[in-house]
């Protein structure tokens, strides 16, 4: 199908999991993408993966001169008519035991990072255009050790809110994505051993009343959605994309 056929998406965070897959899908789905990530190796896997329409530009989201440089890769191609965006931090940390190091990161990255993500986009945005921010189902539950990671999720939705407003007179529609356990690499980078992370995951599991972890494809779906005109009257909402989880 083509539901983004001619569109121009921007996909920060796009080198693996919920972005990667994100990205492959606006592809095959008609858009022209670019793929903001930190790891230039990891970029040129994730553009060579996808094959075609994509291209990657190594930035951190967390410094302005690097968000800067690559809105001006991108219009070079044209206006913007997605964004998406999932880079994110995340370090599993007791509140007991953060450090101004940990906090910093997280917050530089997940809230301060998204939100000029957006903010300059703003004069390449299409009117009319589509924008994403990936949050969490942590946001709505008290889960130990994700304070910080919670907190920077439940910004974004308030931002969506905020932005809501402030884009109306664009027809600009901002809206929130907020998966739940999902088969990722960064879900067993967040614990100090397999076994760790295999008795989280039993936990997680045992708390989703799909009984199961979520795919990076079926964010990547709900994604599609959000982006397309199919979601023309959907704006300033939270998506949980959880098998239930925030649900019971």
């Amino acid at each position: 199908m083509s539901r983004l056929k001619n569109k121009i998406a921007v996909v920060t965070g796009g080198t693996s999991g919920i972005g990667l897959a994100t990205a492959r899908r606006f592809v095959e789905e008609g858009a022209y993408v670019f793929i903001a990530g930190r790891r230039q190796a990891e970029l040129e896997t994730a553009v060579a993966g996808i094959g075609r329409n994509v291209i990657g530009v190594k930035t951190d989201i967390s410094k302005l001169d690097d968000l800067d440089r690559f809105y001006e890769t991108v219009a070079k191609k044209g206006k913007i008519d997605v964004i998406f965006a999932s880079a994110a931090f995340v370090e599993k940390t007791m509140t007991a035991e953060a450090t101004p190091e940990h906090f910093d990161n997280t917050f530089n990255t997940n809230a301060r990072g998204t939100y000029f993500t957006v903010q300059k986009a703003l004069p390449h945005l299409n009117d009319g255009a589509s924008i994403i921010l990936v949050a969490s189902a942590g946001k709505n539950k008290g889960l130990p050790g994700r304070s910080t990671y919670s907190a920077t999720k439940a910004a974004l939705r308030s931002l969506a809110r905020t932005w809501t407003s402030e884009l109306k007179d664009r027809k600009i529609r901002t809206n929130v994505l907020s998966p739940g356990a999902v088969e990722t690499p960064m879900f067993n980078d967040q614990y100090p051993s397999q076994d760790a992370a295999a008795e989280a995951r039993k936990q997680i599991t045992s708390m989703t009343p799909l009984n199961r972890f979520g795919r990076a494809e079926e964010i990547a779906a709900a994604a599609l959605f959000l982006a397309s005109d199919e979601s023309s009257f959907i704006a300033g909402i939270d998506l949980p994309v959880d098998g239930g989880l925030t649900a019971v």
